[in-house]
């Protein structure tokens, strides 16, 4: 599926039914014959087109023909049904490719990012400005990932204070995950880093970053966030791999210690059992004449008892 967008003289983002020069093609999951039309129309490569519908690419910028490739890397957060505050963060791939006439956003899934667009929540974002355009949806792709880890961070100290108290796998593992999604957030945004750094250095057909100042300052602003965010993901990534050692540990211990006191409490309840099975044989016991004998020991269970607790609390085992 396919839209097209152009900014009006108002500013305000207007759906269209045919391309015109200036707009703006947003790209979701196209079938091959809406492929077909895009590349048609813009003139752009197949492969330019169908770059970002692999999960595996990794992002890059080629130029030929006039059309410039910029595949990058964003970030998508998903709930999770089993836990109030977990979710599951990842990468996919999204390519913007700028073009003569027009500028093509092709994506796998929806994204919180281009809905921002949609929205109207970017300011001075205008379809037919290509080279701003693709710097702004950059720089918001940045901005996302930083908010992104700081909700990372958040769900790892609710996790934590839940670990305090549990003897459970489970916490680990939502652990495991947040840890497995910094590695991603990292390692896209080295690579987001290396395109980033080529617009900065290179001119391409369609796309000359330093032709405008603005331009060329928003860039800086964009890599300045992107290393920000690569930073406060490897620290992020090493506090959780601490935590989740240190937490492990913690819940070995957990369930020593209630082991151990299930082990005091069986030492001083097996007292009573030993006196009463030796005064239940059948033989000839003494105090049998004693009346009174049953209370006699009952109470010298009962003092053999605290004395063996208190001894045991001595030694820390209660």
């Amino acid at each position: 599926m396919y839209e097209i967008f152009l900014t009006d003289c108002e500013g305000k983002l207007t759906v269209l039914n045919e391309p015109k020069e200036g707009c703006w093609i947003n790209v979701l999951d196209p079938t091959p014959e809406e492929t077909e039309r895009i590349i048609e129309f813009s003139g752009a490569e197949r492969d330019f087109i169908t770059a970002a519908l692999d999960e595996e690419e990794r992002p890059r910028i080629e130029s030929e023909d006039g059309c410039t490739l910029v595949l990058t890397d964003i970030p998508v957060v998903e709930p999770r049904s089993e836990s109030s505050y977990s979710f599951m963060y990842s990468t996919m791939p999204m390519g913007i490719v700028v073009c003569k006439e027009c500028v093509i956003t092709v994506c796998l899934k929806k994204s919180q990012l281009i809905k921002d667009f949609l929205d109207n929540r970017v300011k001075t974002f205008a379809t037919y400005k290509k080279n701003r355009f693709l710097l702004q949806l950059m720089y918001r792709n940045a901005t996302y990932y930083l908010q992104y880890l700081r909700q990372i961070d958040k769900i790892s100290n609710n996790i934590e204070n839940d670990l305090h108290r549990s003897m459970k796998n489970k916490e680990l593992i939502m652990l495991l995950s947040l840890e497995k999604s910094l590695v991603f957030f990292s390692t896209s945004l080295k690579s987001n880093e290396t395109v980033l750094e080529k617009l900065l250095k290179y001119s391409y057909d369609n796309l000359s970053i330093r032709k405008y100042p603005d331009d060329e300052d928003l860039l800086e602003d964009v890599i300045i966030e992107n290393k920000q965010a690569i930073e406060m993901a490897n620290i992020y990534s090493n506090i959780l791999s601490g935590t989740m050692d240190a937490f492990a540990s913690i819940i070995s211990n957990n369930q020593n210690i209630v082991m151990k006191l299930l082990a005091s409490i069986t030492l001083v309840m097996a007292i009573p059992s030993i006196i009463s099975g030796f005064f239940g044989m059948n033989v000839e016991q003494p105090l049998q004449a004693v009346s009174g004998a049953f209370y006699i020991i009952c109470g010298a269970s009962v003092i053999i008892c605290v004395i063996v607790a208190w001894i045991l609390y001595k030694k820390k085992m209660f």
